[in-house]
């Protein structure tokens, strides 16, 4: 069994770093400050290009259709941002959901 087990079910979801975007947290990890979350972006914004400082990002991308560097994506995708690396912008082309790993503190710069 598993030593820790959230459900969704129950949890409320909170604002994101970015008007459009918001957050269910499933996992803290309190040793290192990442997170483990369900992103839900509202279809038509966009998230301008942007670094994580301490955390490398892990995306998959579970329902909608995201727009990056020109060409869209769908359920099934997986993306992945080392730590200090720009990347972005981010086109919500429909409402998007993804559950998304930070490996460390969700910070942005």
């Amino acid at each position: 069994m598993f030593p820790y087990i959230s459900a969704a079910a129950g949890k409320s979801w909170q604002p994101g770093p970015y008007p459009g975007v918001e957050l269910l947290v499933l996992h803290r990890n309190e040793i290192t400050g990442g997170v483990t979350v369900l992103r839900k972006f509202q279809a038509g914004i966009t998230v301008p290009a942007h670094v994580h400082p301490v955390a490398n990002e892990t995306v998959y991308v579970l329902s909608g259709e995201w727009e990056e560097s020109g060409i869209n994506y769908g359920a099934g995708t997986c993306f992945f941002a080392p730590k200090g690396t720009l990347h972005g912008p981010h086109v919500a082309r429909t409402e998007v959901l993804s559950l998304t790993i930070f490996d460390g503190p969700l910070t942005v710069a």
